[in-house]
């Protein structure tokens, strides 16, 4: 039995603890690749991707920390980096659980002046998490220099009790944001993914404590210390794994589940937040009228003409301030006074379009897009209009004049006209009902299905500008 103790490690019940925690980790990394990897989900920007990137990190750090302090495995500290105050102060400290608690209260921070100061944070997630660990920084370079650790990485009770109290103070400024947004009713699990990691948190600190107390209270009990580390490692593995939650950062993907067998119902933030669809074509008993010489906002809000237009725009490279217009022209269906959902979808378009280095990020004015940033209501009917109008003299410059001699709008013209026609042979037939579309246009004519040869209609065509109706 010599060789399994708390002293060298190795015992059975210390390598079932490693492979639950490898196993925790491996679960970890499926459960935040699942959407990308299965779905298609893009991967967001800036925090929405960095905050739960950090979060993994964090937990694996914390997972390995234990491991190496607690010795579960048997190694000679020969060398500095193998020391206890590596693994138990630093890793296992402010670059494991001091980092993941400081994550969960960037986003509750963020949730925080959203939803209750409805505007974004005045200091971006880069600077507020560093700041958020430098109190832990701080304390592990005080331990490290001090050094109260003993020869197996164990605390002093007065130790015990200062590092106790700085977990603590972490959980009680989560509680301090969660309780300041507990009235605001989400549409997601964010509220609920706070209360847990609360609950986790508290529960890691508890089962920390207690096992310090029984290794150090009763150190000539060896059975007793391997028990204490196992269910240490153990616990911790698991609430890790329960702890970690992507839903916050980027809500869309709670929609996915990890477990559930059923489709992915949810696509779009449209679909999500159950946003009627919007620019819905005319009735088939009214003609679709595409005019040229209509202003390109209007025209634009008819969803046949914006999908052939954005069809159009994406072939050229410059899509972006199309689906812009689209995720704008659907926030505007959402009443003033539903604000809840307002702050979504416009939290979603800044994410989306508007902050630097965004996954479609649009080309506007620096004043516009800083007004937009620093906007003291982001629930606001007029939020994006000036960027929206922006765009769409960029567009009637760039891609309108190219886009009606092109073949997208060839395509829509033919296709409305047969619908047209569709209709004038319903009505002379008494009513008889068909379909128009698998009738009279092939499927070569969908400009929604069709691989066009961009070397006869180029984005940056001068053709002059065809009559569309001849």
């Amino acid at each position: 039995m010599a060789s399994c103790s708390a002293v060298h490690g190795g015992c059975p019940s210390d390598y079932v603890a490693v492979s639950i925690a490898i196993f925790s980790m491996i679960l970890l990394l499926v459960r935040s690749s699942f959407p990308f990897l299965i779905h298609n989900v893009p991967s967001a920007k800036g925090s929405a991707f960095w905050i739960p990137a950090i979060q993994v990190i964090a937990s694996f750090n914390f997972l390995l920390g234990i491991v190496m302090a607690g010795n579960f495995v048997k190694y000679k500290k020969n060398h500095w980096w193998l020391s206890c105050y590596v693994w138990a102060v630093w890793v296992e400290g402010p670059l494991g659980f001091g980092l993941l608690m400081s994550c969960r209260i960037a986003q509750a921070f963020h949730l925080y002046y959203a939803f209750v100061k409805r505007r974004l944070p005045p200091i971006r997630s880069h600077f507020f998490l560093p700041l958020i660990v430098l109190p832990w920084i701080a304390g592990s370079a005080i331990v490290q220099v001090k050094k109260p650790l003993n020869y197996r990485c164990h605390l002093g009770t007065f130790w015990i009790i200062v590092a106790i109290c700085l977990h603590t103070s972490y959980i009680v400024v989560l509680v301090i944001f969660t309780g300041a947004i507990r009235h605001i009713e989400f549409r997601f699990d964010e509220l609920k993914d706070l209360w847990q990691g609360i609950l986790v948190s508290a529960s890691l600190i508890g089962l920390w404590a207690s096992a310090y107390i029984l290794n150090e209270v009763h150190d000539d009990i060896p059975w007793l210390q391997v028990t204490s580390r196992f269910l240490l490692l153990t616990t911790a593995s698991i609430l890790v794994l329960v702890f970690f939650s992507i839903s916050i950062s980027q809500p869309l993907l709670t929609q996915i589940g990890f477990i559930k067998r059923e489709p992915l119902e949810f696509k779009t933030m449209r679909q999500a937040l159950g946003i009627p669809d919007s620019g819905l074509l005319l009735r088939r008993d009214q003609a679709v009228v595409i005019d040229p010489n209509e202003p390109l906002d209007k025209l634009l809000t008819d969803k046949k003409f914006r999908q052939s237009f954005m069809a159009f725009a994406d072939s050229c490279l410059a899509g972006e301030s199309v689906h812009f217009f689209e995720e704008v022209h659907e926030l505007g269906k959402i009443p003033i006074d539903d604000s809840v959902r307002r702050i979504y979808m416009a939290r979603h378009i800044i994410n989306k379009y508007i902050i630097a280095g965004a996954a479609m990020e649009v080309n506007i004015s620096h004043r516009s897009r800083q007004a937009i940033l620093n906007t003291t209501d982001i629930t606001h009917p007029d939020l994006f209009s000036d960027a929206l109008n922006e765009l769409i003299q960029l567009m009637k410059t760039n891609l309108a004049k190219d886009y009606w001699s092109s073949l997208y709008f060839i395509n829509l013209k033919d296709e409305t006209r047969a619908r047209s026609n569709g209709h004038e042979m319903e009505q002379m037939s008494g009513g008889y009902s068909y379909s128009p579309r698998l009738s009279c246009v092939q499927a070569m004519d969908d400009p929604f299905h069709h691989d066009h040869d961009h070397d006869h209609f180029s984005c940056d065509s001068s053709q002059d500008v065809h009559d569309p109706y001849p």
